[in-house]
């Protein structure tokens, strides 16, 4: 446990430290429907991708080097890396110390859990619910400490393309469990 009431201690790297606050009730957190969202975690942010369609397909362009959220990565290490899968699938949740994640989702539909694992961040134990991919082509910038991950929704799998400003190193990832029972997440369609 933490100095905070409840919280689960994740660890600590470069004064960053990460712990699990638990959520009460089980629920997809707070809905993020605008990149501008009030609601969003704090340092995430939101950029529409540019989406060229035409009648053989479209053309999506993930990131520019030095623009728009990809500058925000600031790194000459930078990775470009692709995830298929398969429709139902969840993956999550895992979280970085020294990372920082750019996801474009290039085919599908994914439903993005975060959960806010920052300890001495202003919107620490937040969660966002967010819908990303064909319908809504939206670019995520996730700092280290925010706890991310996804479900391929619909009938199609779903092909997510992300750029990290550092080489892979699984040393500096964390796993939580997606039926974590701190971070209470709900995972299922929601009946409304």
């Amino acid at each position: 446990m933490t100095g905070l009431e409840g919280a689960r201690s994740l660890g600590e790297r470069h004064g960053l430290r990460l712990a699990v606050r638990p959520r009460p009730a089980r629920d997809a957190g707070i809905l993020i429907r605008q990149p501008d969202s009030a609601d969003l975690i704090k340092e995430m942010r939101i950029e529409r991708v540019q989406l060229w369609p035409d009648d053989r397909g479209y053309f999506l362009e993930v990131m520019r080097q030095g623009m728009g959220l990809g500058a925000e990565l600031g790194a000459d290490s930078l990775q470009v890396s692709c995830a298929l899968s398969y429709p139902g699938t969840i993956k999550a949740l895992h979280y970085h110390f020294e990372q920082t994640d750019l996801w474009a989702a290039a085919q599908g539909q994914l439903q993005v859990c975060l959960y806010d694992l920052r300890e001495d961040s202003p919107t620490f134990g937040s969660c966002n619910t967010l819908f990303i991919g064909t319908l809504q082509p939206w670019q995520l910038l996730i700092p280290p400490g925010v706890g991310h991950g996804y479900k391929v929704i619909g009938p199609d799998p779903a092909v997510l393309v992300y750029v990290t400003n550092r080489f892979y190193n699984p040393a500096d990832e964390g796993r939580l469990p997606y039926n974590d029972s701190g971070l209470n997440y709900d995972w299922e369609t929601q009946h409304k």
